[in-house]
């Protein structure tokens, strides 16, 4: 089968895109992300992330997914990656069949989720899966243990060393496995972004390729700013900068997942009020609180 012409590997900063959704509705707001799209691709970010866990793609069904990928992708200039995550093999693959067709930059993909799996069957799945997509683009493994089941290490290892999968995303923040996976770039060529915002300064400045970062969801330009000095090996500007990220994260750690990124995306003018659950007392404090800090904070950064 002939292989597409496909973008550069990942590198840099990509932005893990929330995702617009109207109030009390199962499907995504299309006019709201367009707009949103806009705004953060301005920012000077690398590439987009749709639907990963910042996106959460659990919320909406297949057919949904589709469609606003494919319509993303028309709207985005910048590469634009997908999380394929589902907790079938099936369904990864049909998703990754039109994320193919829609000519996406990469494939995410995260162990089935919900269930729990050995090694040696999230070994096999992802085996299957790469099979099937037989080399028409890159993949990149997802392991985000928070939420799902993690990768076992020794899976990763010999999926990555197999020249099978383009890369990984590592969004654990277990620094011990990320100088694992540091290290074993030096037998096998691949990837290496990382998923969490915490450590990212760090492991930029030994080797990681970039991150995909739901803060820059909510602040791209602090997110590219700290790349930008990491590269240039500018180590104040870096620590201060990562020291704002930490400032950012603390706030987010507030909040259930996702809701931190959304307020401060909307305080920022962009369409994303809706939330999964409804905010209880505390949680209504916590906001008010949080979109006065954030008021005064962000002019720092952007």
């Amino acid at each position: 089968m002939e292989k597409k012409q496909v973008t550069p590997p990942a590198g840099g900063v990509y932005a893990a895109l929330a995702t617009p959704r109207p109030q009390n509705s199962v499907e995504a707001d299309v006019a709201a992300l367009f707009d949103y799209i806009d705004a953060i691709s301005s920012k000077g970010v690398d590439g987009l992330v749709l639907f990963g866990s910042t996106g959460e793609f659990i919320h909406f069904d297949l057919t949904e997914r589709m469609r606003v990928l494919m319509l993303a992708k028309k709207r985005s200039r910048i590469p634009l990656l997908v999380n394929v995550a589902h907790s079938t093999l099936s369904g990864a693959i049909e998703l990754a069949e039109d994320a193919m067709e829609a000519d996406v930059a990469g494939l995410l993909l995260m162990p089935p989720y919900y269930f729990r799996y050995t090694g040696g069957q999230i070994a096999e799945f992802y085996r299957q899966f790469i099979a099937e997509v037989d080399g028409r683009t890159p993949v990149y493994l997802y392991n985000i243990p928070q939420f799902t089941n993690a990768i076992p290490p020794e899976v990763m290892e010999d999926l990555l060393a197999s020249g099978a999968f383009t890369g990984i995303k590592d969004s654990s923040g277990d620094w011990e496995l990320f100088e694992r996976l540091a290290a074993l770039r030096a037998k096998h060529s691949f990837r290496l972004l990382v998923g969490n915002d915490l450590i990212y300064r760090r492991a930029r400045a030994v080797g990681a390729d970039g991150i995909v970062s739901g803060a820059a969801a909510a602040v791209p330009e602090l997110l590219v700013a700290l790349d930008r000095a990491v590269v240039a090996k500018d180590e104040s500007r870096a620590d201060e900068l990562d020291g704002r990220v930490h400032e950012f994260l603390g706030w987010l750690d507030k909040f259930p997942a996702t809701i931190g990124v959304k307020l401060a995306a909307c305080a920022r003018g962009w369409k994303l009020e809706h939330t999964a659950v409804p905010y209880d007392e505390p949680t209504l404090e916590a906001k008010k609180e949080f979109e006065e800090w954030f008021k005064e904070w962000v002019k720092l950064v952007v």
